[in-house]
């Protein structure tokens, strides 16, 4: 018989209970195009569309292993996010601001 979501979380210890938020949060920081596109209900199409491409370079851009940081960042934008990208040392964390040009965008067009 299944339970109540509640009752299990509830029965959970408060570490167990925060060891299981950060494992999710993790999994959520950590999604590849295709998902994120998914998840913010965007269809290849659309995001063809306000990145002035066609819907085949978007599929392109998504199996590709490796890009441009400026291709993402026009990515992200065109979902309405922004990109952030970071460096995380022992001694602290840095915002890296420049983030290239658009080769990759006018080679995928």
């Amino acid at each position: 018989m299944a339970k109540n979501y509640k009752v299990l979380r509830n029965s959970m210890s408060p570490e167990r209970r925060a060891a299981n938020e950060a494992a999710a949060k993790e999994m959520l920081a950590e999604m590849p195009m295709h998902a994120l596109r998914d998840a913010l209900h965007f269809t290849q199409q659309q995001l063809a569309e306000e990145l002035g491409i066609k819907q085949g370079s978007i599929s392109k851009m998504e199996r590709r292993p490796d890009h441009l940081v400026s291709t993402l960042r026009r990515f992200v934008e065109a979902m309405g996010g922004e990109l952030e990208l970071r460096a995380h040392f022992p001694t602290g964390s840095v915002s890296i601001t420049e983030l290239g040009d658009d080769d990759e965008m006018k080679k995928t067009a």
